[in-house]
């Protein structure tokens, strides 16, 4: 029994090091599919076998601890340490978050693609573009993202990129991912516009700059509780509605050629 409970802590842990916690992922993918042209969500239709989004959101983060999907590890984060300019980041060879999204938009343009393989670069591109919106996935390299900087959670011994993978967002509103989708998705056309623009690079900028004025607001060993929920709620907010709306504009731009002419483009794969 020992052994069991061990191993299913182990895991749990290891887990939580990757990303948004399900709910984040469910409600970018939610957002993401409200927000489909007629012509994308056939192709994402087709591309999935019929089954949703929602249903592959979170798949990654368990296929990455497996022997065939371990090459994806370091797929889910880009870590980047105080005082270093995004430009000037190290690159990791095994690849980062940025250039894990840039390769699946390739995959899926591409026209020698096999199904599977564009069924995988979907799956993917779902989860990861949830994943850059987590501010601490863009963290700093020498605290792994924040899993090395020791808060507590109501008194509750933690770590500052698990409060920011679950804890903050299930504690901000106790809504489903429908819920939340409904609640927060409520953009004009001109605020969709506006949220949707910059380049795969400037999103990640964008949450690099979130996570230095994380670093900055909650210290080591400070306790989170009601006051920084509150606080911090927003942000949470913005960044599930911001996933949600960018992947829709990646997938729009990729299947729908009426749509891709009047749009700019986050990242041009190669012909």
């Amino acid at each position: 029994m020992k052994r069991i409970l061990f191993f299913q802590i182990m895991i749990a842990t290891a887990l939580a090091a990757f990303a948004w916690g399900q709910k984040g992922h469910d409600v970018t993918a939610c957002i993401a599919e409200q927000h489909l042209t007629p012509a994308a969500r056939q192709a994402v239709d087709s591309i999935l076998s019929g089954r949703s989004m929602i249903y592959w959101a979170n798949w990654l983060d368990n296929a990455s601890h497996t022997p065939d999907y371990a090459y994806t590890k370091t797929w889910h984060y880009k870590n980047i340490d105080e005082g270093v300019r995004y430009e000037e980041a190290q690159a990791n060879p095994a690849g980062d978050i940025v250039t894990a999204i840039k390769a699946q938009m390739e995959t899926l343009s591409g026209s020698n693609a096999t199904p599977g393989q564009k069924e995988l670069a979907m799956k993917i591109l779902i989860h990861i573009m949830g994943d850059m919106h987590q501010p601490m996935h863009l963290g700093h390299a020498t605290d792994l993202g924040g899993n090395r900087t020791k808060v507590r959670f109501f008194n509750r011994d933690t770590n500052l990129h698990s409060i920011w993978d679950s804890n903050i967002p299930e504690s901000a509103h106790k809504w489903s991912y429908s819920e939340w989708q409904q609640q927060i998705d409520r953009t004009t056309p001109e605020e969709e516009e506006s949220l949707i623009s910059g380049s795969v690079d400037d999103w990640a900028k964008e949450s690099l700059a979130l996570a230095s004025l994380i670093y900055s607001r909650i210290a080591p060993g400070s306790n989170v509780s009601y006051n920084d929920i509150a606080d911090w709620t927003p942000t949470v907010e913005m960044q599930f509605l911001r996933g949600g709306l960018r992947l829709a504009h990646i997938l729009n731009i990729l299947f729908d050629p009426a749509y891709a002419s009047s749009h700019q483009a986050p990242y041009t794969p190669a012909q």
